[in-house]
Protein backbone atom coordinates (compact mmCIF):
# COMPACT_ATOMS: atom_id res chain seq x y z
CA UNK A 1 0.00 0.00 0.00
CA UNK A 2 1.05 3.72 -0.97
CA UNK A 3 1.38 5.95 2.23
CA UNK A 4 -1.64 8.09 0.67
CA UNK A 5 -3.76 4.73 0.84
CA UNK A 6 -2.24 4.65 4.48
CA UNK A 7 -2.39 7.90 5.37
CA UNK A 8 -6.41 8.08 4.61
CA UNK A 9 -6.83 5.07 6.33
CA UNK A 10 -5.74 6.37 9.14
CA UNK A 11 -7.31 9.44 8.91
CA UNK A 12 -10.48 7.57 8.35
CA UNK A 13 -10.23 4.76 10.81
CA UNK A 14 -11.62 2.29 8.48
CA UNK A 15 -10.72 -0.87 6.83
CA UNK A 16 -11.78 -0.33 2.85
CA UNK A 17 -10.90 -4.66 2.45
CA UNK A 18 -14.52 -4.99 4.28
CA UNK A 19 -16.34 -3.60 1.78
CA UNK A 20 -18.81 -6.03 -0.15
CA UNK A 21 -19.60 -3.94 -2.51
CA UNK A 22 -23.04 -4.11 -2.40
CA UNK A 23 -24.18 -0.38 -3.00
CA UNK A 24 -26.08 0.44 -0.42
CA UNK A 25 -24.04 3.37 0.07
CA UNK A 26 -24.69 5.02 -2.97
CA UNK A 27 -28.00 4.03 -3.13
CA UNK A 28 -28.58 6.44 -0.13
CA UNK A 29 -26.38 9.44 -1.02
CA UNK A 30 -28.59 12.14 -1.68
CA UNK A 31 -24.81 13.65 -4.09
CA UNK A 32 -24.37 10.68 -5.74
CA UNK A 33 -25.88 12.48 -9.05
CA UNK A 34 -23.42 15.10 -8.67
CA UNK A 35 -20.09 12.78 -7.92
CA UNK A 36 -18.19 11.70 -10.20
CA UNK A 37 -16.70 8.82 -7.97
CA UNK A 38 -19.61 7.27 -6.24
CA UNK A 39 -19.24 6.13 -2.28
CA UNK A 40 -18.80 2.44 -3.23
CA UNK A 41 -16.25 3.17 -6.13
CA UNK A 42 -14.49 5.13 -3.64
CA UNK A 43 -13.37 2.41 -1.12
CA UNK A 44 -11.84 0.48 -3.88
CA UNK A 45 -10.10 3.54 -4.93
CA UNK A 46 -8.67 3.28 -1.84
CA UNK A 47 -7.86 -0.63 -2.17
CA UNK A 48 -6.31 -0.21 -5.23
CA UNK A 49 -3.81 2.95 -4.37
CA UNK A 50 -5.42 5.42 -6.91
CA UNK A 51 -5.57 8.24 -4.75
CA UNK A 52 -4.52 10.74 -6.87
CA UNK A 53 -7.63 10.27 -8.75
CA UNK A 54 -9.77 10.38 -5.37
CA UNK A 55 -8.20 13.52 -4.45
CA UNK A 56 -8.52 15.42 -8.23
CA UNK A 57 -12.02 14.45 -8.40
CA UNK A 58 -15.12 16.24 -7.81
CA UNK A 59 -16.89 13.79 -5.10
CA UNK A 60 -14.29 15.10 -3.02
CA UNK A 61 -16.15 18.57 -2.66
CA UNK A 62 -19.52 17.14 -3.65
CA UNK A 63 -19.66 14.70 -0.51
CA UNK A 64 -22.25 16.66 1.95
CA UNK A 65 -20.40 14.76 4.67
CA UNK A 66 -23.91 13.79 6.13
CA UNK A 67 -22.82 10.28 6.41
CA UNK A 68 -25.86 8.46 5.24
CA UNK A 69 -23.72 5.90 3.71
CA UNK A 70 -21.90 5.44 7.36
CA UNK A 71 -25.51 4.92 8.11
CA UNK A 72 -26.36 2.03 5.55
CA UNK A 73 -23.51 0.44 5.63
CA UNK A 74 -23.74 -3.42 6.71
CA UNK A 75 -20.22 -4.07 7.24
CA UNK A 76 -19.00 -0.54 9.06
CA UNK A 77 -16.99 0.33 5.99
CA UNK A 78 -17.90 3.92 6.31
CA UNK A 79 -16.76 5.44 3.23
CA UNK A 80 -18.23 8.44 4.14
CA UNK A 81 -15.34 8.68 6.43
CA UNK A 82 -12.74 7.80 3.70
CA UNK A 83 -14.37 10.86 1.60
CA UNK A 84 -13.92 12.95 4.02
CA UNK A 85 -10.04 12.21 4.88
CA UNK A 86 -9.44 12.53 0.98
CA UNK A 87 -10.93 16.13 1.07
CA UNK A 88 -8.76 16.25 4.88
CA UNK A 89 -5.77 15.50 2.45
CA UNK A 90 -6.75 17.99 -0.52
CA UNK A 91 -6.97 20.95 1.87
CA UNK A 92 -3.32 20.52 3.15
CA UNK A 93 -2.31 20.55 -0.01
CA UNK A 94 -3.89 23.27 -1.07
CA UNK A 95 -3.31 25.16 2.36
CA UNK A 96 -3.81 29.34 2.87
CA UNK A 97 -6.13 28.56 -0.74
CA UNK A 98 -9.44 27.17 1.41
CA UNK A 99 -12.04 29.25 3.13
CA UNK A 100 -11.19 29.66 7.20
CA UNK A 101 -14.01 29.03 9.59
CA UNK A 102 -14.46 32.46 9.78
CA UNK A 103 -15.19 33.08 6.50
CA UNK A 104 -18.48 30.47 6.69
CA UNK A 105 -20.76 32.86 8.86
CA UNK A 106 -20.15 35.73 6.32
CA UNK A 107 -21.28 33.67 3.98
CA UNK A 108 -24.85 32.50 5.76
CA UNK A 109 -24.62 35.80 6.63
CA UNK A 110 -25.00 36.65 2.62
CA UNK A 111 -28.52 34.38 2.32
CA UNK A 112 -31.09 34.02 4.89
CA UNK A 113 -32.27 31.00 3.41
CA UNK A 114 -29.30 29.02 3.84
CA UNK A 115 -30.24 25.45 4.93
CA UNK A 116 -28.70 24.51 8.11
CA UNK A 117 -27.10 21.32 7.01
CA UNK A 118 -25.24 23.44 4.34
CA UNK A 119 -23.36 25.15 7.11
CA UNK A 120 -22.79 22.39 9.33
CA UNK A 121 -21.15 21.06 5.82
CA UNK A 122 -19.10 23.43 5.60
CA UNK A 123 -17.93 23.83 8.59
CA UNK A 124 -16.72 19.97 8.55
CA UNK A 125 -14.82 20.53 5.78
CA UNK A 126 -13.15 23.49 6.37
CA UNK A 127 -12.67 23.36 10.05
CA UNK A 128 -9.49 21.08 9.88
Amino acid sequence: MSKQSELIKEISGVNPLKCMKCGKCTASCPAYSEMDIKPHQFVSYVINDDIESLLASKSVQMCLSCFACVERCPRNVQPGRLVDAARQMVVRQRGEEMFSPEDIPCLAEADEDVPQQLLVSAFRKYRR
